[in-house]
């Protein structure tokens, strides 16, 4: 299949242009280019490590620019989005997660593409926030569009957990929101993941269909991630326990200094989110029991979390954090 991709220079998006690559796909990656934008990757960076597909240049948020730097008139069968706002705040949400993709899917729809595939989050099925209404929005137009879709809802990502590696490797203790059961997930690699978006463009079973997806293995907690870490490392367990309810303090400090700052009502949406991550389990939610369930939660792939951790000790592997760099 001939395949738009979107967010390639993410690293989900990076694993999932390798995956349809060498399913045999013809893939093009629109990417930003670095002279307008403040993208982290350099072009020549860029295509190597998107080696196998065609990049092309343009702005997601302009028609004129996915019509006439990305598609250029020619037959494509499908669109792939890995793309998501980098802050998750009300603007930044609604601007990438809900009126880009809105805006590419109007083209789908005008150019004669057939099959949209695109990642959202697991988190969507309580939604409190705002980049999940807009993840929600477009998952509502997606539906009602008319084209085959796959809307794939993953779990935790690796990069997502490994934040306090460093904070432990410097003697520092393993933060914990209450007592670190508050929560579990079954978190998904990036390796895994991509394969996993790339068998949504010709398996049937995932087509018209919102996919939860984990990883392999058994779901787990903060404190166990902690535990793992600290045997990995030789070190003895430390923690340190951060209240849930000093999260509640900081976000309504937040929100009133918003009203004259308006600035600090971003922080302030940014801390409701970590709150939600603190408190809130990623796996699939069981309405009629009325809470998460492990058991129904969907894995794939092989690599676990754990094993992503010696590769990180050994120095085997790295992980960028970016936004995702919250300790």
């Amino acid at each position: 299949m001939r395949v738009l991709l979107l967010g390639a220079t993410g690293t989900i998006g990076m694993a999932t242009a390798a995956a349809l690559v060498s399913a045999g796909h013809e893939v093009v990656c629109l990417v930003r280019n670095k002279k307008v934008s403040k993208s982290s990757w350099p072009q020549e960076e860029t295509r190597e490590l998107l080696a196998g597909t065609e990049l092309r240049f343009g702005d997601v948020n302009s028609s004129d620019s996915i019509k006439n730097n990305a598609l250029k008139g020619e037959k494509f069968d499908a669109m792939v989005s890995c793309m998501a706002s980098r802050t998750g705040t009300p603007r930044d949400a609604w601007a990438i997660d809900y009126q880009a993709h809105s805006t590419l899917l109007k083209i789908a729809q005008s150019e004669g593409i057939k099959q949209f595939v695109v990642l959202s989050a697991i988190c969507v099925q309580k939604p409190t926030l705002g980049f999940q209404q807009a993840k929600l929005a477009f998952e509502k137009e997606l539906i009602a569009s008319g084209l085959i879709y796959s809307i794939i809802r993953p779990t935790a990502f690796f990069k997502s957990l490994s934040g306090q590696m460093q904070r432990l490797k410097k003697g520092k203790p393993f933060l914990l929101f209450g007592d670190g059961q508050l929560t579990s997930c079954k978190p998904i690699s990036d390796h895994d993941l991509g394969q996993f978006i790339a068998t949504c463009l010709t398996d049937p079973a995932k087509h018209h269909s919102i996919l939860p997806i984990g990883g392999p293995g058994e779901a787990i907690t903060p404190l166990q991630q902690g535990e793992y870490l600290f045997k990995l490392l030789g070190k003895t367990p430390h923690y340190q326990h951060v209240p849930v309810r000093l999260l509640d303090i900081i976000i309504n400090v937040l929100k009133i200094s918003g009203i004259l700052i308006p600035a600090l009502a971003d922080k302030a949406e940014l801390a409701r989110i970590g709150r939600y991550y603190a408190t809130e389990s990623m796996l699939v939610w069981n309405t009629q029991t009325q809470a998460y369930d492990a058991d129904a939660t969907p894995s794939f792939g092989k690599q676990t979390l754990f094993q992503h951790y010696e590769q990180l000790v050994a120095g085997n592997a790295n992980v960028q954090l970016g936004d995702h760099s919250v300790f």
